[in-house]
């Protein structure tokens, strides 16, 4: 483990995207995890989302996890980057020749994945917990980890979709494609929700169809990056101002969603492994 550790490190050590895009990241997650000391003018509304609860347990396990999810495409394009690059500068045929397997390929991937999948839950959860004792208008003790499940569920998220993406690159092999790819499945899935959505609305009655479009579970929630986003709701609909409105915030934990997700992520990486044995590169 450590020397496949080590061979990451190596590889990825001079290599500008990896620095600039892990540099990105780091820096732009921990100014959006201070974002609600910050006061907005929206549409001459001063809006400040630490007076909106942002910080308050236990909401500040939801509203962190779902803001810093936004920036995960920043360490997806290092994990694009890294692989491609073994493919198209030829590192991965030359690796093979030296004695690296395909299994310890893949298992030097997977590893790079939950170093940068730990790392980061772990300096949201630190973050959090930080502002959460500073600014939070609640300290009972029976509050304060409620929800902590987030931080799983941040995790999971954050390893479902660097899996998925590690299959695109090895798929395609092209950073290019691997994007192109990703963007059609978005789109793809983008659609056939809709088009479940409308369905199954046509056969309810008009008074109903707000209650069944929130609460009823449909199939294309069980689609890879659906199921991820499932994981963690957004939390809008939590703050003060959302309540004056008369919106009220209710989450059933997702445990269709939570299968949803390791059965794509052990799927993903199998797909990634059999492609590796499958072709001669």
């Amino acid at each position: 483990m450590i020397r496949l550790l080590k061979l990451e490190y190596l590889k990825n050590l001079n290599y500008n995207p990896f620095r600039i895009f892990a540099g990105l990241y780091f820096i732009v997650l921990i100014l959006l995890l201070f974002i609600g000391l910050v006061d907005f003018d929206l549409a001459g509304l001063k809006v400040n989302l630490k007076e909106q609860g942002m910080y308050d347990f236990p909401g500040i396990w939801n509203f962190t996890t779902y803001i810093v999810g936004l920036l995960k495409i920043f360490l997806g394009c290092i994990i694009v980057f890294s692989i491609c690059q073994e493919f198209s500068n030829r590192m991965f045929k030359q690796n093979i020749i030296d004695g690296l397997s395909r299994e310890e390929f893949i298992g030097s991937k997977l590893l790079t994945i939950l170093v940068f999948t730990g790392f980061s839950t772990l300096l949201v959860f630190i973050i959090a917990f930080i502002l959460g004792e500073s600014y939070s208008s609640t300290q009972e003790n029976d509050l304060i980890f409620k929800e902590i499940y987030f931080i799983f569920n941040y995790f999971l998220k954050l390893f479902t979709f660097f899996s998925f993406l590690m299959f695109l690159s090895i798929l395609f092999r092209k950073s290019i494609f691997v994007f192109l790819g990703f963007f059609m499945i978005w789109i793809g899935e983008g659609i056939f929700s809709g088009i479940e959505k409308f369905a199954v609305m046509k056969n309810f009655d008009p008074k109903d169809k707000a209650t069944i479009t929130i609460n009823k579970t449909y199939i294309t929630d069980f689609l890879p990056l659906e199921s991820m986003s499932k994981l963690i709701p957004n939390p809008l609909i939590r703050t003060k101002m959302a309540e004056m409105f008369g919106m009220q915030f209710k989450f059933e934990y997702p445990i269709g969603s939570l299968v949803a997700c390791i059965i794509w992520s052990a799927i993903f990486i199998a797909g990634s492994y059999w492609i590796l044995k499958k072709k001669d590169w």
